[in-house]
């Protein structure tokens, strides 16, 4: 899967909302139904790895709703949800970054790596249980905490149109 990137990552009250206003990168896009995500195929479910590439890229918003459909996809519950919920809230770290907002960095940050950690133990059994979706759901759990204790370093309101402001990379070895 290679779709190119929007022009803009979407932060409120900077840019168009991207479904709902008419001038929104996505405006008049119809959100397509997923399957849920398999931890273990995760490389061939092209909403999670679609995820990934925005969040990497700086498109928080963006990735945090690739994440949501999965998220509802699971059922909201089990380890897989915990899990895509905790990158659902690192995702909303991300925006309040970008809006120079370190409380709302901290609070999402914070509540990130309390969801991963709760994938982990909620994974004990498993051969790998630090290991889901190809991401090592221990060291991100660590980053996320790093990222809520420093909140107020990682925020940036420069109005440029994408900035990959926190200090993670998913799709790298570290995490990988």
């Amino acid at each position: 899967m290679n779709e190119s990137l929007p022009p803009y990552a979407y932060v409120p009250g900077r840019f168009p909302h991207p479904v709902r206003d008419p001038a929104g990168h996505s405006y008049g896009q119809v959100a397509k139904r997923v399957a849920p995500l398999d931890p273990n195929c995760w490389e061939q479910c092209d909403e999670f790895c679609r995820g990934l590439r925005l969040f990497d890229a700086g498109y928080y918003w963006e990735a945090h709703e690739a994440w949501e459909a999965l998220w509802l996809a699971a059922g909201r519950r089990g380890s897989s949800a915990t899990a895509l919920k905790g990158l659902i809230k690192l995702a909303a770290a991300g925006v309040k970054a970008r809006e120079a907002n370190a409380d709302g960095v901290r609070r999402h940050a914070r509540r990130a790596a309390e969801l991963l950690q709760a994938a982990l133990a909620e994974r004990q059994y498993e051969e790998l249980p630090h290991r889901w979706a190809g991401l090592d759901l221990a060291k991100l759990a660590r980053a996320c905490a790093e990222i809520a204790a420093h909140s107020a370093s990682h925020c940036d309101a420069e109005p440029v149109a994408v900035k990959a402001i926190l200090p993670v990379r998913l799709r790298t070895a570290h995490f990988l």
